[in-house]
């Protein structure tokens, strides 16, 4: 799930550069590839377990992977930090992840994947709407050639069925996470990042638990859909969040965030090579809209320094 989350840290730079060039870019292609698969999973599990039972299931895992890294740096944390987590975990954790795995159901998962790059362009909107921020003409353009991808995306169809509420969820959900951008960046820069992560999702967590229980599945789930739950929690939330943080301490966030173009086309070529769903013409000119504006946004001026995934 570009995206986007707590954490402004600076690249040491110590890496010999030629083996370094090719191991990070091995590593953000990884990294791709693994955010990219977290809608593939979420399609598998969702219509098992719901959108909160999966959910809960995902961010309980993931809190789980990362609470050594909050433990560390509990003696810095305050009321006030905790109020913040609470509500960018609604925002970055909670909400979106619940409206992606609702999409999951009823739409392929590239529907999902594509949508989540909107995060970009909804980060410089809210950043101009709430704080002010410039937002230059290049950056303008690219906003409404994205929302046009949107609409693009919104009105296709796929074996009959149409998919614009699943594409209205996604867009929603990267309006979510827009919003989590702006607030971690200018609310926890002084918590070190994976612990901040792991305070948000702990707080989505208890926020979901209650729709999570009562929405529990009656049948028990089959196993592919427990284990695609489990490697959402464990490695598209707990280790790629890790994997994630990591390379910005070594290449800047700038460079490390360079995977939000990677999604999408991970998650649409997962979807069709495993489960058999094809890109239509209008996911396709709806990525290429999308995905073009969110470049020439980033061409504009120097990314948001936090990240937010699917």
């Amino acid at each position: 799930m570009q995206p986007k989350l707590p954490g402004d840290t600076v690249a040491t730079g110590s890496t010999p550069a030629p083996i370094a060039n090719w191991l990070i870019s091995v590593e953000l292609t990884v990294l791709g590839a693994i955010w990219g698969s977290s809608f593939l999973f979420m399609r598998i599990a969702a219509a098992d377990f719901g959108p909160f039972a999966l959910v809960e299931v995902r961010i309980v895992l993931g809190a789980l992977i990362l609470l050594p890294f909050l433990w560390q740096a509990r003696a810095r944390l305050t009321p006030m930090h905790w109020r913040r987590f609470a509500i960018v975990g609604a925002l970055n954790s909670a909400i979106p992840f619940s409206l992606f795995a609702w999409g999951a159901e009823r739409a392929p998962a590239g529907i999902g994947a594509i949508a989540n790059s909107m995060t970009v362009l909804f980060t410089a909107l809210i950043a101009f709407l709430v704080y002010g921020d410039r937002i230059g003409p290049r950056r303008a353009i690219a906003l409404v050639a994205g929302f046009v991808g949107v609409v693009v995306l919104a009105s296709g169809k796929t074996q009959g069925d149409n998919v614009g509420a699943a594409a209205l969820a996604g867009t929603a959900a990267s309006l979510c996470y827009g919003f989590a951008v702006n607030f971690t960046k200018r609310w926890l820069a002084d918590v070190p990042p994976l612990a901040a992560v792991a305070a948000t999702l702990g707080c989505a967590a208890l926020m979901l638990a209650p729709f999570a229980l009562v929405a529990w599945p009656a049948a028990p789930p089959p196993l592919g859909s427990w284990l695609s739950a489990i490697a959402l929690g464990i490695l598209c939330t707990g280790i790629a969040y890790a994997v994630f943080f990591h390379l910005i301490q070594r290449v800047s966030a700038s460079r490390a965030s360079t995977n939000t173009y990677l999604v999408p086309i991970f998650g649409v070529a997962w979807a069709w090579l495993l489960l058999g769903e094809a890109p239509t013409p209008t996911m396709l000119i709806a990525a290429a809209l999308i995905l073009g504006s969110v470049m020439v946004s980033q061409r504009e001026a120097a990314p948001v320094r936090s990240a937010a995934k699917p």
